[in-house]
């Protein structure tokens, strides 16, 4: 079974978020693997380990994103495949899903294609549905649990009613949740082959993508107001003198 493990890199939990000139920035902190996306690679190597196989990690981002996708190849993952472009700067959810159809496309063979339930840096959630969509296969969302037989592909999807079971024929997109298992850590001689690793690099005309216009346009996004308070402390002789100062500064204040 080829399974594509779609991974994306994203600021550190801990980075502090401020908007500067109009534009999100989160400053000089560290870039990682989303963390939604350690239990894609997981959900997809433990296919592997149950079915044989193998696991391709796909990715776009700029050129640091390799250390993402060697963090893929070091859980476990045979190969890995980066797609970067200067036209994907401003890309969108509908974007990403285009040009990630076109690169698992390119790429061919794919019976399953596992994200994780969002990203850390926007959050939407909708990449994997939106992708599943260009490609013409069936979307499992929010999976977690996956079973292959026959052809077959059968999730328990986690939502806040409960557990839902839902199957459909191969190839499939899914996105899966926590409950798919703890993400393994890397060994070390993974991440000595992940070191030593040839990550080819795709543009978008390797891959027969165009980029499109972000549909959703951010016009200008500014930190939130800073709050200035001033406590003053009511003091008195006795807890009657402190009230009646109390209810004067209300009145006078036109509180009440």
């Amino acid at each position: 079974m080829k399974i594509i493990a779609c991974i994306k890199q994203v600021p550190d939990s801990e980075a502090k978020v401020k908007a500067e000139d109009g534009k999100v920035t989160w400053g000089d902190a560290p870039l990682v693997i989303n963390p939604f996306d350690e239990y894609a690679v997981e959900g997809a190597l433990q296919q592997k380990e149950a079915q044989g196989g193998t696991v391709t990690a796909l990715c776009i981002g700029p050129e640091s994103a390799r250390d993402a996708l060697k963090h893929a190849l070091a859980m476990g993952a045979d190969d890995a495949v980066l797609v970067s472009d200067a036209a994907l700067a401003e890309l969108d959810t509908v974007g990403a899903a285009r040009v990630l159809a076109a690169a698992i496309n390119k790429i061919g063979g794919a019976d399953m294609v596992v994200f994780g339930r969002q990203t850390l840096d926007n959050g939407a959630g909708l990449t994997p549905a939106q992708t599943a969509r260009v490609l013409g296969w069936p979307m499992l969302g929010l999976s977690g649990s996956i079973k292959v037989e026959a052809g077959s592909v059968t999730v328990d999807r986690i939502i806040e009613e409960g557990r839902q079971t839902v199957s459909a024929k191969m190839p499939a997109v899914l996105s899966v949740v926590q409950s798919i298992g703890e993400p393994r850590y890397p060994s070390f001689m993974g991440i000595r082959k992940a070191s030593k690793a040839t990550i080819p690099v795709w543009s978008l005309a390797d891959v027969g993508a165009a980029a499109a216009a972000p549909v959703v346009t951010r016009i200008e996004l500014m930190n939130p107001p800073v709050q200035e308070r001033e406590v003053e402390m009511i003091t008195g002789e006795s807890a009657a003198e402190i009230a009646d100062k109390l209810a004067d500064k209300i009145l006078a204040e036109k509180v009440l």
